[in-house]
């Protein structure tokens, strides 16, 4: 699912208010399980020590539906068998946020939900309406993740989450056939991007592909130029707002794009082209029979268009490459699923240990379409190499990994259509040359939305 977060930052500022509710009075928080703390372990699903569950039911909400949901009913059956519990599934569609709001609000949350955002996370908590993870929980996520994960899912000094399910962003996508008759390789820098596209253009074949009428597909270009050119420490500040987006290390980024968005004859259709071309659509020109351009940015989940509305084959037709590099080392942005307690009770503690384990990860990597941010996971358990090639990098990243800065930015400022950072990158993209009234409309729209 692509780009699922963006669709819930518009209820994400109901679910503080909704949620403090419940925080406010101690009398609110919902009936606990009757399993006994004390319980003695009976079993080692995933290799986790966990207690005697039989008879507690564990209800976890998502926004998981279909097939994937499937695939999450996969990952938890040797946790049932194993300690006696039985998972009530909830699926939430897309708008989770708008979901947990009420029951949160009404003193009746699920034990355990996974959450698209760090935001929406740092929220529930603020409310006090999130449980701090158990110590065995935290024990296994050290034991399994980069320190950067662990940093994503705690608030205030306290763990709180176990991120399951991650996604790449930071992926670009080429027909293989342009780049053969072009004569070109992928590139591994930003350089070499920029030349690459200009080879191609020489041989008649534009080169770029920009859904830039999707604003977010425009926040994930400038993330991936800056995480790599400015470092994740400064990536952080940024996305915090300590930093104002008239520093010099903005400039330099929106500069660097310029070179290539400021250059038409690189872009499917020109600038007016990039500026009207929706996301799927601009994939879809990058793989269509001739094709109108020959790469397009976007994250892995770009895998899924080609596959679902073309006819390239995936490893042959279609493959990636990172983003290219645009300081002196690799770097990754990408997006993920936490999951959280909202319940102290021993079958939620249980659950969030048995999800940090590789052999729980790895139930749902052999299944296909998911990356995890486990790094014990072995990549011999993806079932094709485009997706160990994701995984990799994803893996390989570590600490140089950062999350989308638009999904943790308020809503206002990076997740609203026409407003913030989706409308001044586009007005940028319009016009490339002033780059000092991009810097001047993105400080004005975030001091707004970050209320300093």
């Amino acid at each position: 699912m692509m780009r699922r977060a963006l669709r819930l930052t518009a209820v994400m500022a109901g679910v503080a208010l909704a949620a403090a509710a419940c925080g406010s009075s101690g009398n609110n928080e919902a009936p606990e399980s009757n399993a006994s703390p004390t319980s003695t372990p009976t079993g080692t699903a995933g290799g986790a020590a966990l207690p005697d569950l039989k008879g507690q039911t564990v209800e976890v909400a998502a926004v998981w539906t279909g097939d994937e949901q499937k695939n999450f009913l996969k990952v938890v059956k040797p946790f049932e068998e194993q300690t006696g519990a039985t998972i009530k599934y909830t699926s939430t569609g897309d708008q989770i946020a708008s979901v947990l709001t009420p029951r949160v609000k009404g003193g009746s949350p699920p034990d355990v939900a996974f959450l698209p955002q760090p935001g929406l996370m740092k929220q529930f908590v603020e409310s006090k309406a999130l449980k701090p993870v158990s110590n065995e929980v935290s024990s296994a996520v050290d034991a399994n993740y980069s320190p950067v994960w662990k940093d994503l899912g705690t608030v205030d000094g306290k763990l709180y989450g176990v991120w399951f399910k991650a996604s790449n962003k930071s992926t670009v996508w080429y027909n293989v056939h342009s780049f053969e008759d072009a004569g070109v390789q992928p590139p591994k820098t930003w350089d070499e991007f920029i030349d690459t596209a200009k080879t191609l253009s020489a041989a008649g074949q534009q080169a770029v592909s920009i859904g830039g009428a999707d604003g977010w597909t425009l926040t994930d270009w400038f993330e991936n130029v800056y995480l790599s050119q400015a470092g994740p420490q400064m990536y952080d500040k940024l996305t915090a707002h300590e930093i104002k987006w008239t520093d010099d290390s903005v400039k330099k980024a929106l500069e660097t794009l310029a070179q290539l968005w400021g250059n038409p004859e690189l872009l499917a259709g020109g600038t007016t082209g990039a500026l009207q071309t929706d996301f799927p659509t601009s994939v879809t020109k990058v793989f269509s029979d001739p094709p109108q351009a020959a790469m397009v940015y976007e994250g892995d989940f770009v895998a899924g268009v080609i596959t679902s509305s073309t006819k390239a084959k995936l490893g042959t037709d279609a493959k990636f490459f990172p983003f290219p590099m645009v300081g002196d080392k690799p770097a990754v942005v990408g997006g993920g699923d936490v999951a959280v307690a909202f319940k102290d009770n021993p079958g939620a503690m249980a659950l969030l240990q048995y999800l940090a384990t590789p052999q729980a990860a790895e139930i749902w990597v052999k299944a296909g379409g998911f990356t995890s941010p486990n790094k014990n996971v072995s990549l011999d358990a993806y079932p094709d190499e485009i997706s160990r090639q994701i995984a990799k990098a994803l893996i390989d990243a570590g600490d140089s990994f950062r999350f989308d800065m638009s999904d943790q930015a308020p809503s206002a400022f990076g997740g609203t259509k026409g407003a913030g950072m989706w409308k001044d990158l586009a007005d940028f993209l319009r016009n490339p040359k002033d780059v000092q009234g991009a810097m001047n409309a993105l400080e004005a729209d975030a001091s707004q939305a970050y209320g300093n």
